[in-house]
């Protein structure tokens, strides 16, 4: 998924989820974004500051959220980044003990459902389609909620 800062032409800021790019645009094009503030269908992509993760391998330097740390392009409320902060460290430490497996996640996570491999935890990346169709198996899937890198690929 990806969130998008979006603005209408009426200057309402408001956020988007979409499935990619794409999916963005399509809608955009088609008129099927709209501002739920006002209803309008004018609608563009909001100047957004890009966010850099901290490099895996090294510890924190910079202040957690809860303690001033910016989010955001606009003020939050220091409940609401504590919130993040909280939600951020739990998804660190629930894929501590979880096995990276990349983009083979829907075939690992079938194997395992199926009884093919023992049950272990993993995490990885899976299309849209791809998490849609494992729960329609009944196969158990969660998003993360703030996104990670390929530990393969760290420096």
């Amino acid at each position: 998924m990806i969130v998008y800062d979006l603005h209408c032409n009426n200057g309402h800021r408001f956020e988007g989820w979409f499935g990619s790019s794409s999916d963005y645009q399509m809608q955009r094009d088609r008129g099927l974004v709209d501002c739920p503030e006002c209803g309008s269908n004018l609608v563009d992509k909001a100047p957004m500051a890009p966010a850099v993760a901290q490099k895996g391998n090294r510890g924190s330097t910079q202040a957690p959220a809860s303690e001033g740390a910016q989010l955001s392009n606009a003020p939050m409320p220091p409940e609401v980044a504590e919130a993040l902060t909280k939600l951020a460290k739990a998804q660190a430490k629930a894929i501590e003990s979880s096995q990276w497996v990349g983009d083979k996640f829907a075939e690992e996570a079938r194997s395992q459902h199926y009884g093919e491999k023992d049950e272990a935890p993993i995490h990885g990346k899976a299309t849209r389609e791809e998490a849609e169709n494992l729960a329609a198996e009944g196969i158990t899937v969660a998003p993360l909620l703030f996104p990670i890198s390929d530990p393969d690929k760290l420096n």
